[in-house]
């Protein structure tokens, strides 16, 4: 019995020493490889935030390398967060369209007739968004645009790689479109967004859905931040904003790497453009290139940078990760031209922003009115904070009301 009580002391010693490590690898990891500029607001609210996540992502790693859960999973858990509590002046209902599971969010005082509705896909990088970590942002748009909102609950990647998520996506979309009806809504007026992995995913389903007659024509595509391109990860804000929290460089290709291969390997090779030939680089040239980004975006440094030889081993990232379906901005004129008006909003210090400038000049261009939105003080994922207690930002709730602002207009 004496014995017994030694190990679980000892267990409970090397258990707290453990959490004192991580702790101290991620103040380590906050002061020395985070940079968070003057001109993002609340930074001691967001320095704090930075911290927690790199002590619960390190919490995570641990856990996974003891062999008792996948990072994933927990990841997912902490991104899910405490559930808000009720909502009195919505009606919130949990379906299935076509097996995929849905949530939809009505408010009470809505018009009798049909309603208009947004189609809201959560991001995470196909990893981890979910209805639950949406939960507020949702409840958020529903409350106070007075649209149906509904959050797709897609499958996840590692379990579910690349396509799966974006065909779950694609199956509620297509289903709503079909039965808006049914839930007083009216099919002419459904828009399809979503923010970060989620605005990729909306994008993709928008482009996809071009070539279907026989549905409803979606009324207009709304994406914040989205990630739409693995062609160039050294573009300018790549460059500028490559240690800023919460999407670093390096995490961002390394989460994109697992949802599409499964795999984080060769993520160096990636960040240095080594999975791109000379002639690929050609081919795409004339529209993911930095001569495409206006000047005042490459005023906080821009250095050309000369990709690193072609790496063999990456063939099959190249066969997938330039499919317009994983990376839009690789869509074909023709297919731009039939998608309906945007509304796109980019954060200065976000290293996606360029793909979001690249992705309003090919719209443009190809004739696809767009309502562009720059927050100068945003940073990657800042809607997601809407209402969340302590880590609620101010600039979460105006980056909302832009979209709001969009949906009411149409």
């Amino acid at each position: 019995m004496e014995l017994a009580w030694s190990l679980w002391a000892l267990a409970r010693s090397l258990g707290a020493w453990a959490l004192c490590g991580l702790f101290a690898r991620a103040v380590y990891y906050n002061l020395t490889r985070t940079h968070l500029p003057p001109g993002i607001k609340q930074r001691n609210r967001v320095r704090w935030m930075t911290l927690l996540m790199n002590v619960l992502l390190a919490l995570a790693l641990g856990i996974e390398k003891l062999g008792i859960c996948s990072r994933y999973k927990i990841w997912r858990l902490v991104m899910n967060g405490i559930p808000p509590l009720g909502d009195s002046g919505l009606v919130i209902k949990d379906l299935r369209f076509d097996g995929v599971p849905v949530r939809m969010y009505q408010s009470k005082s809505r018009p009798s007739e049909k309603s208009r509705a947004i189609v809201y896909i959560p991001g995470g990088v196909g990893l981890l968004g979910s209805i639950s970590a949406y939960e507020r942002v949702c409840r958020y748009i529903a409350r106070e645009s007075g649209f149906v909102v509904v959050s797709v609950g897609y499958r996840l990647a590692p379990e579910h790689l690349y396509p799966v998520p974006l065909l779950d996506c694609c199956t509620a979309v297509i289903h709503f479109l079909k039965h808006a009806a049914d839930y007083g809504v009216d099919p002419d007026h459904v828009t399809v967004g979503g923010d970060s992995s989620g605005g990729t995913f909306a994008t993709a389903v928008c482009q996809r859905l071009t070539a279907r007659k026989d549905l409803p024509r979606i009324r207009a595509q709304a994406l914040l931040y989205p990630f739409l391109q693995a062609v160039d990860f050294n573009l300018p804000s790549y460059q500028q904003n490559c240690s800023i929290p919460p999407l670093f460089k390096k995490r961002a290709v390394k989460l994109g790497l697992m949802y599409l291969m499964g795999t984080s390997e060769h993520v160096g090779y990636l960040m240095k453009n080594a999975h791109m030939t000379r002639d690929l680089q050609a081919k795409y040239q004339k529209w993911i290139s930095a001569d495409h980004i206006p000047d005042e975006f490459k005023a906080r440094g821009y250095v050309p940078a000369e990709p690193s030889p072609f790496c063999e081993a990456l063939p099959p990232f190249c066969t997938k990760g330039l499919d317009p379906m994983f990376s839009p901005l690789l869509a074909e004129d023709e297919t731009l031209r039939q998608l309906p008006e945007a509304f796109l909003l980019t954060c200065e210090y976000d290293v996606v922003r360029d793909d979001g400038l690249l992705y309003k000049k090919r719209l443009e261009d190809n004739g696809v009115p767009v309502t562009w939105c720059h927050v100068k003080d945003g940073f990657h994922g800042i809607a997601f904070f809407v209402d969340y207690g302590p880590f609620d930002l101010q600039i979460s709730r105006s980056t909302l009301n832009h979209l709001i602002q969009f949906l009411e207009d149409l």
